[in-house]
């Protein structure tokens, strides 16, 4: 019976417990702080076990570690690190879904000297974009051609029949994540030219892009572009962009929010106030007898009927709502209030999109490739999110443990031999991609 050690039980855990539990031979221990959430995912399965934990008990851990054959980290992405230097010590593999950090590369040579592998970014985004470009354009390289530009854009969303609130935008993985992604410098090669935007400027630079068959979206730069030139072996590529999906209307509103403070860590000097409008006027400097809404507008240089002035009312920034009284910052107390008010509801559906381009260019011809992945989540069951971020590290634990991946060391799955299957079993799943080629004059 093989031991695999799941860390964590937030809200893209469940499908990769299920597609454990339902292989045979395997005992899927689930350690999580809350440990009824572990429960439910287990749901009674004699293969599964349900263990309380504080990840800072490192004694804890590090017991759990050495009796695992495979130890999959879905913890916040500060931790991995630290259960990454446990699995070298005890030579056991693991596996993340988040982006290998610069601490966590460092420890490739100490991974490949315990003879373990260290597989991150194996995911959605990350994980899923790498997989399925790198497939394309592997298959460019081996007809002799050569990929000139690569883009590759990702959103996590409601579905378009539950779009149905003004930010047009639902949360099916961490509030607190999402809203700190929106803080994050931007980076991207176009036509040979580095471009380069600081994350107060990030919401100012996004395009309108039409996914056919799918609708229009926004989308902006994320995080930095330029390492996967390298990555992905596109050496003879001038464009290299990765970007986010959004419904329209969210890049501006966002840009607001963060203008005004609202996604501050620190505590707000000098404040007595008691609700959100409270905070609202302490952030931007009014008297309580001022207009807020009309103050705000004049604060953002907005017109007072403007439709971002709609979706912060909208939202609550400018209401009797009263904060939580165990937060204390900005971003923490904006987290409760879009839980509250920006949750799938009932019988509600999320929808991932991803949409690579390519331009290849071979000896008489060019072509445009597109690569094109719609999901959509179950209703009252599991969100195309946690299909699509948990199931490529389920099927990653399997191939280690039935030693189809033997490489050792610190990676991501842009090989073959790790990318094929999983693609390959993705597809079986109903996480299928489509692909058009056209020539290009």
């Amino acid at each position: 019976m093989k031991i695999i050690l799941v860390l964590g039980a937030g809200m893209v855990s469940r499908p990769m417990i299920r597609y454990l539990l339902d292989q045979p031979n395997y005992h899927v221990i689930m350690a999580s702080r809350t440990v009824s959430k572990a429960e439910q995912m287990i749901d009674g399965h004699p293969q599964g076990e349900a263990i309380s934990l504080d990840v800072n008990d490192v004694k804890k851990v590090e017991d759990l570690i050495s009796n695992a054959d495979v130890v999959v980290s879905l913890l916040p992405y500060t931790y991995h690190v630290k259960v990454a230097e446990m699995c070298i010590q005890h030579k056991k593999q693991m596996i993340t879904t988040s982006y290998v950090s610069d601490a966590m590369r460092a420890l490739d040579q100490k991974a490949k000297t315990a003879g373990i592998l260290i597989l991150n970014e194996c995911g959605l985004d990350p994980g899923i974009d790498h997989m399925s470009a790198m497939r394309i354009i592997h298959e460019v390289e081996k007809k002799n051609g050569k990929v000139i530009s690569f883009k590759s854009t990702t959103g996590a969303l409601p579905a378009h029949e539950a779009n149905n609130n003004p930010f047009g935008y639902k949360f099916s993985w961490s509030p607190r994540g999402v809203l700190l992604a929106s803080r994050n410098a931007a980076k991207w090669l176009e036509n040979g030219k580095e471009i380069s935007i600081p994350g107060e400027q990030l919401f100012e630079n996004y395009s309108i892009q039409n996914v056919k068959g799918t609708g229009a979206f926004e989308n902006y730069p994320n995080r930095n572009s330029i390492p996967y030139k390298e990555i992905y072996g596109l050496k003879h590529a001038q464009t290299v962009y990765r970007g986010t999906f959004r419904m329209t209307g969210w890049c501006e509103t966002i840009r607001a929010i963060v203008a005004l403070g609202w996604l501050s860590e620190e505590p707000p000097k000098g404040f007595t106030g008691k609700t959100y409008g409270d905070l609202t006027r302490h952030l931007i400097g009014v008297k309580p007898k001022d207009d807020l809404p009309q103050m705000t507008a004049k604060y953002l240089g907005l017109k007072p009927y403007a439709a971002i002035l709609k979706r912060l009312q909208w939202l609550g920034l400018f209401g009797d709502e009263p904060l939580s009284a165990d937060k204390n910052n900005p971003l923490d107390y904006l987290n409760v209030l879009t839980l509250q008010k920006m949750s799938m509801g009932p019988h509600e559906r999320d929808m991932v999109v991803m949409h690579h381009e390519f331009i290849a260019e071979y000896k008489t011809k060019k072509e445009y490739i597109t690569s094109t992945l719609v999901d959509y989540g179950i209703p009252d069951g599991d969100t195309s999110v946690a299909r699509t971020v948990a199931l490529p590290a389920a099927i990653a634990v399997k191939m280690v443990l039935n030693k189809q991946i033997t490489l050792t060391g610190v990676h991501i799955p842009v090989i073959p031999e790790i990318y094929n299957p999983i693609l390959d079993e993705l597809e079986g799943l109903g996480i299928t991609f489509k692909e058009k080629t056209e020539p290009l004059k």
